[in-house]
């Protein structure tokens, strides 16, 4: 498959990226620190910044599927989801292509029956503290689903630099009991091997170790 990716020189962006190299992919990959990325022969690496589609949005005919791994840890106001994915889907849709993968996160939406300990963590911590990433992520979801594109929004849990080990659960639009880790080779694994899964096409899935 012809890939496009985006977020390729961060974590995530990083361990997708090698994976898909690896299983023969040719890949377009779109960084704000290219020079950070290694060259591969199938690999074309275009300088750019997702807020910015004059910059890679030609480019972009001719592709299978667009993975992004955007992500962000800054407590600051950010429209980098909610903004670059319009951008996303716009160019999506002059370029012809329909099959769009991107990441959130499974603490946007808690369980009632979550633990205690998990409400009070997430709730009274973790979504103050990112209050502005959690509120442009949710505005980002919503551009997707309502959009017409064959897409996938994966939902992780807290993620790690563990190993890939091909082994985690999954739940397509209901919520995954008991989440607790998973490395982001894992989570780069699923995002890549059900592109051509049409049942997690237009819908939101938990996936958790």
């Amino acid at each position: 498959m012809r890939l496009f990716v985006f977020g390729a020189s961060g974590g995530l962006g990083a361990r997708l990226l090698d994976q898909a190299l690896g299983s023969g992919h040719r890949v377009t990959a779109v960084a704000r620190t290219p020079e950070s990325i290694p060259g591969h022969a199938r690999l074309t690496i275009l300088s750019g910044n997702v807020l910015e589609p004059h910059g890679w949005r030609r480019v972009l005919a001719g592709h299978d599927a667009v993975l992004s791994c955007l992500g962000s840890a800054d407590r600051r106001p950010t429209t980098v989801y909610s903004q670059g994915m319009t951008g996303i889907i716009a160019a999506m849709r002059d370029s012809g292509v329909r099959r769009l993968t991107c990441v959130t996160s499974a603490s946007l939406s808690l369980p009632p029956t979550a633990p205690l300990s998990r409400r009070l963590l997430i709730g009274g911590v973790v979504r103050p503290l990112y209050r502005h990433l959690y509120t442009d992520m949710t505005k980002m979801e919503d551009i997707v689903t309502t959009s017409d594109l064959d897409w996938t929004i994966v939902r992780p849990p807290k993620l790690t630099d563990g190993e890939l080990t091909r082994e985690y659960r999954t739940a397509a639009n209901q919520h995954l009991p008991r989440p607790r880790t998973l490395s982001r080779a894992d989570l780069a694994h699923y995002m890549l091997n059900h592109l051509d899964d049409q049942t997690s096409w237009r819908s939101t899935i938990e996936i958790s170790r």
